[in-house]
């Protein structure tokens, strides 16, 4: 699946996910929800939530909490992200989302990331905020040497 093949009706379920979501998190602390939902290969979407612990180093973001239920379920990889932040608009995922994202990105196609911005979307890719990423292929190298 290439970005081009996400069409505009799943770009939209992916967005309406995120945002459903984003009102399910728990945020005691900061109070800034988030929601998350990914676009996995079997073409279902799963969501996930920030949820915050009293041990602050012990929160997880929204994006992470959707990428370990899909994993849990044995997907292994996601075509497109989408991040909805109600009190920040265009709230990218954070240096930790981004490394575990790439760590399921399609070897062969661009993740497609979407960004709430309340009415509409922005749309950008994984490659363009987390470039020169290391991941899996990385290691594949290092073993083949």
């Amino acid at each position: 699946m290439e970005m081009t093949d996400i069409t505009i009706e799943q770009k939209r379920t992916l967005l309406d996910t995120a945002r459903d979501f984003a009102t399910r998190a728990y945020v005691p602390y900061s109070h800034f929800p988030v929601g998350a939902a990914i676009l996995v290969e079997d073409g279902s979407v799963i969501g996930g939530v920030n949820i915050e612990n009293a041990s602050y180093p012990l929160t997880i973001c929204g994006e992470r909490s959707a990428v370990v239920t899909a994993a849990s379920r044995g997907h292994r990889t996601i075509f497109a992200v989408a991040v909805s932040a109600p009190k920040a608009p265009a709230t990218t995922p954070c240096g930790a989302c981004r490394q575990v994202l790439n760590e399921f990105k399609p070897t062969d196609a661009e993740m497609l990331v979407l960004l709430d911005e309340g009415d509409t979307w922005q749309e950008t890719t994984l490659s363009a905020l987390l470039p020169a990423a290391f991941g899996p292929r990385d290691l594949e190298r290092a073993d083949d040497a």
